[in-house]
């Protein structure tokens, strides 16, 4: 294993830790309707545990109304019970097969909690790059240790890993930050 292919694994680890942390964040929920705020919810479909995704059409009405239509007639209520059950604090009210899932605006402290578990989910997400960078360091010293590169190469290694790891960690605090903004907007 070369310096190069030690950064690109790196690198491409760091990548996924961002995205998961961006699939996070669109879990949590602001006072705008989103509909994948709802992929989390899970329908018991015919004996077995099923995303509403996977068995409704999840669409937005307005900027603060999910609309969920079931592909089947007896699906309604089930996937209603469902999202009520969830911890995700909605209420939906049936109209014939279809439901709405309005989304109740935010109080100032709800608003709070959410920038915490923001800030939390964020943290999460430099200590997993932070890994990745020590991982890839320890690479780069076992290649030192082992003679295959010079201490000059693991010093440049080690200072563009670092550098890398820097670049990943500002754009979990953007994240961070937008995320923030958003809840704190009423």
């Amino acid at each position: 294993m070369s310096i190069a292919d030690i950064r690109k694994n790196a690198e491409q680890k760091m990548t996924r830790s961002i995205e998961s942390f961006k699939n996070e964040l669109q879990k949590i929920r602001t006072g705008r309707a989103h509909p994948g705020i709802l992929d989390q919810v899970q329908i018991d479909y015919y004996g077995s545990m099923v995303p509403i995704s996977q068995v409704a059409n999840v669409s937005l009405l307005d900027a603060r109304t999910i609309t969920v239509q079931p592909w089947e007639k007896g699906m309604g209520p089930k996937i209603e019970k469902a999202i009520r059950e969830s911890d995700l604090g909605l209420n939906p009210s049936a109209q014939g097969d279809l439901l709405r899932v309005p989304m109740p605006a935010l109080t100032e402290e709800r608003r709070r909690d959410l920038t915490k578990v923001v800030r939390n989910a964020g943290e999460d997400s430099k200590v997993a790059i932070r890994n990745l960078r020590r991982d890839a360091n320890d690479q780069a010293k076992k290649l030192t240790k082992d003679k295959e590169i010079s201490e000059d190469d693991e010093r440049r290694s080690l200072d563009d890993l670092q550098k890398l790891t820097d670049r990943y960690i500002a754009e979990v605090d953007r994240l961070i930050a937008a995320k923030e903004a958003e809840i704190l907007a009423v």
